[in-house]
């Protein structure tokens, strides 16, 4: 079987994200962004807050959509640990999330061990040349 590139494991990784936002949140997010650094991976995701947070947040109820979006991270979590190590092929060692429900944008910081097998491990962004030669 031949080596995935980081690109196309940037893209599966969105295309799932949108899934699983999709069937657990009824929302598709608007667009994502996920790059390698090394042995982290970074997403961002836009318009990833629901409508009935949205509708919380302008009842004047903020604190209320605060919490539920805390709920919703921490059911999502454990999915999208599952998700990414199973594309990346690398257990996950942590993974970070926040949303802003003002912006409706989702920050997530994915931290492995090692980088995945790739076809080419010299074109990540900042790589730790110690990892690549190894």
């Amino acid at each position: 079987m031949e080596q995935s590139t980081f690109g196309q494991l940037e893209t599966e990784i969105s295309q799932q994200i949108i899934k699983l936002y999709s069937e657990k949140l009824g929302k598709s997010p608007s667009l994502i962004i996920c790059h390698f650094f090394d042995t982290e991976i970074v997403i961002s995701i836009e318009n990833s807050v629901t409508q009935a947070e949205q509708t919380l947040l302008k009842g004047g109820y903020a604190i209320l959509a605060e919490q539920i979006r805390l709920y919703l991270d921490k059911i999502i979590k454990p999915e999208l640990k599952n998700l990414i190590e199973e594309i990346i092929g690398q257990p996950v060692l942590e993974l970070m999330s926040n949303t802003n429900l003002a912006t409706g944008r989702t920050g997530i910081i994915v931290v492995f061990n090692q980088l995945p097998d790739l076809r080419n491990l010299e074109f990540i962004p900042k790589g730790n040349v110690k990892n690549l030669a190894d």
